[in-house]
């Protein structure tokens, strides 16, 4: 990570034009404004699809609390509350398509979701490295990009699975991703992906109009806190189901165990260790510095897509309180883990020595890692292909500094024998990760 000071990216000027031509369109009538009314969006989308059934009404919830937020604290452009709506519309007619996949094909619930590896760490600790080379291994279920982008597929499915149509969905995907890196170029260098890359299930989490997939893109304090003190347990339910529907579209054996890894279970591990009991844990450690800085550079870069409040700093407080929340609720959850049921990852480990520390997984997943090696190295091939630039940012420009930082993360650096950048003076005694 570079410590000089880096000059603030300014929003691209193809948002700048959409938002623009957002502005004008609603001047003339030809653009819908926002809709911040839960029942008239839940109404509009139930007559544009014919369908009327949106699942466990649990979601209505942190709905409310979302569109009030967005609408009273996200400061959004117009670019950015056109997209607010297309995203609360795709999410509803989603759930619509959900209902109906239940309830045409029973089976698809009865689907079994045993022993998933879940992998949890801090947002920017390695989790996707490590997520995309156990993804390697057929062994094991995993998402594409386009199934947590459009995790339902659409009613004509059945004719996809027949061979007589194609799957929408991964065009789709990739028009959304062409258009992210337009509205943001530094996209592919801070979180590199295509359609059929492996991916989070955070969208499927945001189907139920919780999480951090929101606050990751707006500044809505309102809704991250209540999310910070509710019970997910519903959210997770949904985000099972979910699983269990892709895993049917993909004609997956539910005897491969689902690979999942998202930061939200940092927050969540009861919620989902109740959904997924017999889940086995992987939890990755970083230095602290470069997880906060690089957090606030990923929401910070979103950010500005969406709102005309581009100030760096409030986003350096808030994923420094944030980060500092989801180690306290991990090692809070943890005392409740059998040992035998997680391991412990260094992302440095990961960069020094990766065939070791995926040795170690797989030691303690019980599998032999000799059949997953050649497509983890085709994987590692791949990407070091790709030459992407690297992601730059620094904890100055989010107006903190390395002191701080080591010195609210401490005992998280001692307790599990994180290797930190020591210019501080912190120290790591060798003892047992608790």
């Amino acid at each position: 990570m570079p410590e000089q000071t880096l000059t603030p990216p300014r929003r691209s000027r193809f948002i700048d034009a959409v938002d623009l031509g957002v502005r004008a369109g609603r001047k003339l009538g030809l653009v819908d404004r926002a809709q911040w009314s839960r029942e008239a969006m839940m109404a509009e989308v139930a007559q544009a699809y014919g369908l009327d059934d949106f699942g466990d009404e649990w979601f209505t919830g942190p709905l409310d609390l979302l569109l009030d937020s967005a609408k009273t604290e996200a400061h959004l452009n117009a670019a950015g509350d056109f997209s607010a709506m297309k995203t609360f519309h795709h999410l509803l007619r989603d759930r619509l398509y959900a209902q109906m996949w239940f309830k045409r094909h029973p089976e698809i619930l009865a689907r079994p979701i045993k022993n998933p590896v879940v992998i949890v760490g801090p947002m920017r600790s390695g989790t996707t490295r490590l997520h995309r080379l156990l993804s390697a291994d057929r062994r094991f279920a995993h998402l594409r990009s386009f199934e947590t982008i459009s995790p339902v597929p659409r009613p004509d499915f059945e004719e996809v699975m027949a061979g007589e149509k194609e799957d929408f969905r991964p065009t789709l995907a990739a028009r959304i991703l062409k258009v992210a890196r337009l509205a943001n170029p530094r996209t592919l260098s801070i979180h590199p992906t295509g359609a059929y890359e492996p991916e989070e299930e955070l969208g499927l989490i945001a189907a139920s109009f919780y999480g951090m997939k929101f606050e990751a893109q707006w500044r809505i304090p309102s809704f991250t806190r209540w999310c910070e003190q509710e019970i997910a347990v519903p959210a997770y339910r949904h985000m099972a189901n979910l699983l269990r529907l892709i895993g049917w579209s993909q004609q997956e054996s539910s005897l491969r165990p689902w690979i999942l890894k998202t930061p939200q279970h940092m927050l969540d591990l009861p919620a989902l260790l109740e959904v997924f009991p017999d889940a086995r844990l992987i939890f990755t450690h970083r230095d602290p510095k470069s997880v906060v800085g690089s957090a606030a550079s990923l929401a910070w870069n979103q950010t500005i897509i969406y709102s005309d409040d581009v100030r760096p700093e409030p986003h350096g407080r808030e994923w420094l309180r944030k980060t500092e929340l989801m180690i306290e609720r991990m090692r809070t959850a943890r005392d409740s883990i059998p040992k035998d049921r997680m391991i412990d990852i260094q992302y440095d480990d990961m960069d020094n020595d990766w065939r070791g520390s995926m040795q170690k997984v797989y030691d303690f997943l019980g599998f032999d890692i000799a059949p997953a090696l050649p497509g983890m190295e085709d994987y590692l091939a791949r990407t070091a292909a790709s030459k992407r630039v690297p992601h730059a940012y620094s904890l100055e420009e989010f107006g903190l500094t390395e002191g701080e930082v080591y010195e609210r993360f401490a005992d998280y650096i001692r307790t599990y024998d994180v290797p930190v950048d020591n210019r501080v003076g912190v120290t790591r005694p060798r003892i047992a990760a608790g």
